[in-house]
């Protein structure tokens, strides 16, 4: 029996991507690329929509959640339109949009995001150069609390404009925010994740992750922080569907824990009609 084969054996529920990335089909390229190069890590999809469907339909993927940074804020409004209309080809994308401490009018691109179809909102701190408790980022807390989710980039080894600390400092601020921790809550950064941010009121995403935990160190922070609270993610084209799923099963979990990361929890906080 075959790999895919196998793994396909072993999934008996619906799966959410919570956590995706795509980009236009002539800038995906170079974009993937410059991703590869930043981290040193060579990355495993080539970054279109077509790619990510088909790194995923062999496992049924039900939802898929995607994301795009502006790097710049003159960016935002571009992006934020190409993730649009990239949802609009198909009722499995789920789009986060994006936002820049530094752009003008954040009020009124947010007020954007419901006509745009947008879920919630992406922030990249380390690419977006800005701390995640920089003054500068308070405003869109400000305006996020209560009316969207954020998920946020989490940990770096190159700077520490995301780190469990400071994030830690907009949970105390801005107790009513849905805040998602990308990477267990922290790429890099595990075990101040789990020293500082497990257990708290947010939630953590799988991503980028599990190739660098051994399974038992995954399995404590998760429980620790709480099954009920965690989201299945892949960080495409970082990684493919296979792997991380692969790496998902390793993990000692109930089958019970196993539905509420793969797609009870993600379902809930989106208020998704998604059968079991």
């Amino acid at each position: 029996m075959n790999q895919t084969k196998a793994l396909q054996e072993r999934i008996s529920c619906s799966i959410i991507d919570f956590h995706t990335h795509v980009f236009p089909e002539k800038v995906a390229e170079k974009a993937v690329q410059s991703i590869s190069d930043y981290y040193g890590l060579p990355m495993r999809g080539g970054g279109t929509v077509d790619g990510l469907f088909a790194s995923g339909e062999p496992f049924e993927i039900q939802r898929y959640v995607i994301h795009a940074t502006a790097t710049r804020p003159d960016q935002v409004r571009g992006i934020n339109d190409f993730l649009a209309e990239t949802c609009a080809l198909d009722d499995r994308l789920i789009g986060f949009g994006s936002l820049h401490p530094h752009m003008e009018d954040l009020e009124g691109e947010l007020a954007r995001f419901p006509a745009l179809g947008f879920r919630g909102l992406k922030l990249h701190p380390d690419f977006q150069d800005f701390a995640i408790d920089d003054p500068a980022a308070m405003p869109i807390y400000a305006l996020a609390q209560g009316r969207l989710p954020i998920l946020m980039h989490m940990g770096d080894e190159h700077r520490d404009g995301s780190t469990p600390q400071r994030l830690g400092v907009i949970l105390d601020r801005f107790p009513d925010l849905v805040l998602i921790a990308a990477h267990l809550g922290g790429y890099l950064m595990w075990d101040e994740s789990l020293r500082l941010l497990a257990g708290r009121k947010l939630y953590l995403d799988t991503s980028s992750s599990l190739e660098f935990l051994e399974p038992h160190k995954a399995v404590e922070i998760i429980r620790k922080h709480g099954t009920d609270r965690v989201l299945f993610g892949t960080d495409y084209p970082m990684w493919m569907h296979q792997d991380e799923l692969e790496r998902f099963f390793r993990l000692e979990l109930t089958g019970e824990e196993r539905e509420q990361i793969l797609w009870k929890n993600a379902a809930r906080l989106l208020e998704l009609e998604v059968g079991s």
